[in-house]
């Protein structure tokens, strides 16, 4: 009984601590079979991806921050069209990958990828064989009682499912459950699902009878992670996560994929399996284009024969009472987790200064700053709310609030505005080893598009009208000025950041471009090369990036074992 009167959120710690130690024990060691997963695959959108996953996969297993013994693959898209992207809402994992977006506790420092295989730790030794499927931006944490587990050995899929507001089923998937007629356990229940609804509105959600109403709430109080936590007097729905298909569904995707060929539109895991499964499945969806990221002629012909494929097929759910579901995607979510004090904070036990050489942090109203294996002068000055990360700042660094610093080298006196973005990139152009960083505003949506240069002036930067911004940095307005696709026009693709001989040149400039745009001053780009974020990702030197996260590592390392000794 004593259990019992454990608050939500401090089991929820407890277990994910419990998760995060157990991983840990497995870092570096051979694990026997049964014990962790036969493979680890991971998806690249291109070649170029593909090869900076396969590097920094090998640097992990060289020093030991993997389970050893198992098989870490990267698969790279087929050319053509594709769902997948390039992490345009949080540039500083563009080059490197959204699985390897450090985070800010362990020795060594986790990245996502270390925490989804610390999270789903229990999973392999209770799931016939099948597979896992789950995205790189998103952080699934849950409690049960510590002699029970989840099983995944059900024909067909398999969901975890999350209790949520109606606001927040609309942005996911929410399932529509059968009437219960399971065995009902404390933390969780498996359930069968009538059918799976893609982002639905509140007005779908009714419809379909997928809202939950207060008399069948659960008496623990649920929370959704980053989102407003639904208390027992509110309405609610069930929203995805991960999901899991048995070793004959993936067989019979497997075989039809085989049997198609090359697909020329693009395939979602989620909305396009899921909304066929359960028996209330119906064809309508598929017609549906609204959440499409482009439009192509085959997708619905696709869509309906994978509709009629996986028809039948049952849709398992386990919902988790006591879970937290996390979005980690976006700058803004970036900094609100790891520099606020948010639930994430304390169930995982981020910290503010991470496998970090800097002797202070600053804190206002609940808010810090985050420094993520970085060294730090300790006459520079971080404001509240703001994250570095495998950067190095001088002395007369003064960085405001709200930015963000990744991979880069400050050495000179510098003021970086407040609510910034620098991110630098090693390029290999020509045989030679150059630099560049792309600098912003952490609101600017990238993403946004125009389509001719008659209409660039809807464009933003760091909140100043795109047209008045190439004014000040004396570029003109043509053609040349964006690369890739001419007919989609954004700040991801325009050539306006210089590429330097070092990387302590590359930063001062890109400052200077912000503090140019920010003073209305003039700041002439003319004389540099100039790459867009689209181009940096072609030409990245992925080795050189690695090589200077690991020179500061070993800084860091070094000083610590210094310190060690001068204390001992």
């Amino acid at each position: 009984m004593a259990a019992a009167s454990v608050s939500p959120g401090l089991s929820l710690r407890e277990a994910t601590q419990r998760k995060l130690q157990r991983f840990s024990k497995l870092r570096g060691k051979p694990v026997a079979a049964g014990e962790f997963w036969d493979i680890v695959a991971i998806t690249a959108a291109d070649e170029k991806q593909e090869l900076a996953y396969k590097q920094q996969l090998s640097e992990k297993l060289k020093k030991k921050e993997l389970p050893l013994g198992v098989q870490y693959h990267v698969f790279v898209d087929p050319a053509g069209t594709k769902i997948g992207g390039y992490s345009q809402r949080l540039p500083n994992a563009s080059a490197l990958g959204k699985i390897f977006t450090a985070l800010p506790f362990g020795n060594p420092i986790y990245q996502m990828l270390e925490l989804k295989l610390a999270m789903y730790i229990d999973f392999p030794s209770h799931m016939n064989p099948g597979i896992l499927v789950t995205c790189a931006d998103d952080i699934e944490l849950y409690s049960i009682g510590e002699s029970e587990f989840i099983k995944f050995d059900k024909p067909g899929f398999t969901a975890l499912a999350h209790p949520s507001s109606l606001t927040v089923g609309t942005t996911h998937g929410v399932f529509v459950l059968e009437p219960s007629d399971c065995l009902k356990h404390r933390d969780f229940e498996y359930r069968c699902c009538h059918r799976f609804l893609h982002k639905p509105s509140i007005k779908e959600m009714r419809q379909f009878d997928a809202v939950c109403r207060p008399r069948n709430f659960p008496q623990q109080d649920l929370s959704r992670g980053d989102t407003p936590s639904p208390k027992s007097e509110h309405e609610y729905v069930y929203t995805d996560s991960l999901f899991y298909m048995d070793h004959k569904s993936a067989k019979k995707l497997l075989s039809f994929y085989e049997k198609v060929g090359t697909l020329n539109c693009e395939i979602d895991a989620y909305g396009d399996f899921l909304q066929a499964l359960g028996p209330g499945a119906t064809v309508e969806y598929t017609r549906n284009t609204s959440n499409v990221t482009k439009e192509e002629s085959e997708l619905v012909d696709m869509r309906q024969k994978i509709f009629h494929l996986l028809k039948g097929t049952s849709l398992n759910v386990v919902v988790l009472y006591n879970s937290k579901f996390y979005h980690i995607g976006t700058t803004e979510e970036y900094l609100f987790h790891f520099t606020s004090e948010s639930s994430l904070k304390s169930e995982l036990g981020l910290q503010s200064i991470a496998f970090s050489i800097f002797p202070a942090i600053s804190e206002c109203s609940g808010s810090t700053s985050c420094v993520i294996q970085s060294i730090l002068d300790s006459r520079c000055s971080v404001s509240p709310g703001s994250v570095v990360e495998y950067s190095r700042l001088g002395p007369d660094v003064s960085v405001g609030e709200n930015c963000i610093i990744s991979g880069s080298s400050i050495i000179t006196t510098a003021v970086l505005p407040a609510y910034s973005f620098m991110c630098s990139l090693s390029v290999k152009m020509n045989g030679h080893l150059k630099y560049s960083t792309m600098a912003f505003g952490v609101q600017d949506n990238l993403k946004k598009n125009v389509k001719t240069l008659s209409d660039i002036k809807s464009l933003q930067f760091f909140g100043v009208c795109f047209l008045s911004c190439l004014d000040i940095w004396d570029l003109k307005v043509t053609e040349e000025l964006f690369s890739g696709n001419k007919s989609c026009l954004s700040l991801w693709s325009a050539r306006i950041f210089p590429v330097c001989c070092s990387l302590s040149d590359s930063v001062t400039t890109s400052i200077k471009m912000l503090n140019a745009v920010q003073n209305r001053s003039a700041f002439s780009l003319n004389n540099y090369k100039l790459l867009s974020i689209e181009e940096m990702l072609i030409y990245k030197d992925v080795e050189d990036m690695l090589t200077y996260r690991e020179q500061i590592f070993l800084e860091i390392t070094l000083n610590r074992k210094q310190s060690e000794l001068e204390t001992s």
